[in-house]
């Protein structure tokens, strides 16, 4: 059968051979063995449910091995036979545009140039899942195939629950991840549950189909790093030769040393996956890579001394690095740390002492023994910072949890009160209140036709609005928007797109709102050739709460609070999204945070326009009315400032409190 005929077969009618693993491919750790016998057979049962009976006989001990030897049951005798990637939009059977634009986003999160552990249907951050098994995958291609614009598809944690009859207004698809009843939520319960098939982990845009590989996370980082050595006094003035030293060049983290080469440092990233590193320096993303740490302290020392601009992949533990630049009294500026500790004991964080190999065999067979290794590790890890911020380095948590989990193991990471951290989450000393509160965030979008002409267009037509933007801007956004010209203006110079031809732009809701109708006017007028697919991060002003991240600067007690997430997804979904979705889990792991988002697609028509105009502004002011009502004075100035804008829209304010008043209390 060739391509669209495989996609409309879904489970196909005869059962095919057994399939191998490919062992060039990245592979998901083994997950811990948790079900009792009788859960086993529980997920046996689950997993059989989606083939006929005559099949289940052969299937049986063939999924019991999987379950057996990985920890869960992938199904890999049903991976595709064609190669996964994002195709022109038109090679996609369908019945509405729509539905084809989604099977697109799909697949190019599942493409092996972008994908962590791609024939285990994860994405990045070492269990962010896109479906549970390949049957899944298969059924969901199908109906995405076969779907009209007045029906649903609701995904459950992965599994295609069917379609429903709707509107041509209503969202095309509706995904919801790990959602579990909040006394069911922890890191056992996944575990348990996943085994059994009935939950997943779908990270933030893992599971929501709007990863666009690491670029989506280098603009960002680039925001960050630039900001963290304003905090320092360098950027813009000298930041040649100073480090940046971090760890982790997975799905996410490989933006690190793209985004260090933006910036012009030093930057120097420790990874102990080696076929992690080779992929980032074969795509152009790391400049060197190094394996032995003598050698890479003299490099170090040569690219300060000569002032250079040069990311450094380090192919071992970053706690040797942190240690022994200590020991050589290398002077580190800015420091921060981009592994997987939302996911600690499973292949998310890899400890000192052990090699890759030993690491991944004792956290499946001795799991306390690796929590162990983990705990110590990170009490480590915490002092060796402790030691550089003696010394003068910025650090700051990147939001992977690190903080957390080192107060966990009992490192030396608290502030003097006891209650907070004595480093900051880089949400609460720059992207909250810099970017965050005043309603910038990262807006994306993807050119469905593939073609680099189409994306060097939306380039074009993006930088234009936001210089124009940039004309009116009040002094306290001038900044942010200056930056983002000058991301828009490099963006193709350095080489950012892998997969799909997409692009990511830190803009606010008159800024995404402006671009998404340009984009939506050149599809009508045919200047750009074929439909575009906007979106976000759930890492965003509204998508996601999140108390040790993306809420973290929310200090009215409310950043244990999930409404704002909640709200923004069903707002959005009334509103003109083409999909939406929501997730337990995501960047600092399962029941830390809950996280929602969306897809739009742009076809140049008149509904398109006015679906796009309601939905991005709700979908940030929704979070910035949020984040003033906290008392955020940014995100205050910005909710006033767009009333006066908008009028229609009418937010509840705060009253302030002297402080001085609660003083005289007898409390």
């Amino acid at each position: 059968m060739n391509f669209a005929a495989e996609i409309l077969a879904g489970i196909p009618a005869e059962l095919p051979g057994e399939k191998n693993r490919n062992p060039e491919l990245s592979h998901a750790p083994v997950r811990r063995a948790v079900l009792s016998t009788a859960e086993k057979k529980l997920a046996l049962k689950n997993a059989l449910r989606y083939f006929p009976a005559a099949w289940h006989s052969e299937l049986a001990p063939e999924f019991l091995a999987e379950l057996d030897n990985y920890g869960h049951i992938y199904m890999y005798r049903f991976m595709p036979d064609y190669a996964i990637y994002a195709r022109p939009i038109n090679e996609y059977p369908c019945k509405t545009i729509h539905a084809a634009a989604i099977m697109l986003m799909i697949q190019n999160n599942l493409d092996p140039a972008i994908a962590q552990h791609p024939e285990e249907l994860i994405t990045y951050g070492g269990n962010g899942s896109v479906f549970q098994n390949w049957a899944q995958y298969l059924l969901t291609m199908q109906y995405l195939a076969t779907m009209t614009d007045k029906q649903t598809l609701n995904i459950y944690s992965g599994h295609p629950q069917g379609l429903f009859p709707s509107g041509e207004a209503a969202p095309r698809v509706v995904v919801t991840n790990g959602m579990m009843v909040p006394n069911y939520s922890s890191t056992h319960d996944f575990e348990k549950f996943n085994a059994l098939g009935v939950t997943q982990y779908g990270q933030m845009t893992a599971g929501s189909y709007m990863y666009i590989g690491p670029q989506g996370i280098v603009h960002g980082t680039a925001i960050t790093l630039m900001n963290a050595f304003r905090k320092k006094g360098f950027y813009g003035k000298d930041t040649a030769g100073k480090i940046f030293l971090t760890a982790g060049l997975g799905g996410m983290s490989g933006a690190q040393t793209k985004a260090g080469n933006i910036v012009g440092c030093i930057t120097v990233c420790a990874e102990v996956n080696p076929h992690a590193a080779l992929k980032r320096k074969e795509q152009g993303w790391v400049d060197e890579l190094i394996e032995n740490l003598d050698e890479l302290v003299n490099r170090v020392k040569l690219a300060q001394n000569k002032k250079e601009t040069v990311s450094i992949a380090y192919l071992g533990n970053v706690v040797d690095v942190w240690e022994h630049f200590d020991e050589e009294d290398i002077e580190v500026t800015i420091g921060s740390d981009q592994t997987s500790l939302h996911n600690p004991y499973s292949g998310g964080y890899y400890p000192v002492g052990l090699t890759f190999d030993e690491a991944n065999t004792l956290m499946a067979n001795a799991a306390d023994e690796f929590k162990n290794y983990v705990q110590n590790s990170l009490k480590c890890h915490a002092a060796s910072i402790n030691s550089h911020t003696a010394k003068g380095t910025y650090f700051f948590d990147y939001g992977n949890a690190f903080l957390l989990e080192c107060s966990r193991a009992g490192a030396e990471i608290m502030a003097p009160n006891g209650i907070d951290f004595r480093y900051p989450s880089y949400v609460e000393d720059i992207l909250g209140p810099m970017c965050f509160d005043y309603g910038f965030g990262p807006f994306r979008w993807v050119c469905t036709s593939g073609n680099e002409s189409d994306l060097d267009i939306t380039d074009r037509i993006a930088k234009e609005v936001m210089e124009e933007i940039k004309l009116q801007a009040p002094v306290e956004i001038e900044q942010q928007v200056q930056d983002n010209i000058n991301w828009i203006t490099a963006a193709k110079a350095n080489r950012l797109v892998v997969g799909s031809k997409s692009r990511i732009l830190y803009a606010d809701a008159e800024g995404r709102a402006k671009i998404a109708l340009r984009f939506n006017e050149a599809i009508k007028s045919g200047e750009l050739s074929a439909p575009v697919v906007l979106g976000r991060d759930h890492h965003d002003v509204s998508g996601t709460d999140s108390p040790f991240r993306e809420t973290s600067n929310i200090y009215d007690g409310s950043r244990f609070t999930a409404d704002m997430a909640i709200h923004n997804v069903i707002g959005d979904s009334f509103r003109g999204a083409t999909w939406v979705s929501i997730h337990n889990g995501g960047g600092v792991g399962w029941g830390e945070v809950i996280n929602g988002g969306f897809g739009m697609v742009l076809d140049g028509t008149r509904e398109a326009g006015e679906k796009l105009q309601q939905m991005l502004f709700y979908d940030v002011n929704n979070g910035i009315a949020r984040r003033s009502w906290a008392r955020n004075k940014e995100a205050r100035f910005a909710i006033e400032r767009e009333m006066e804008r908008s009028p229609s829209l009418n937010i509840t304010l705060p009253h302030l409190v002297d402080d001085k008043l609660l003083e005289g209390l007898d409390l």
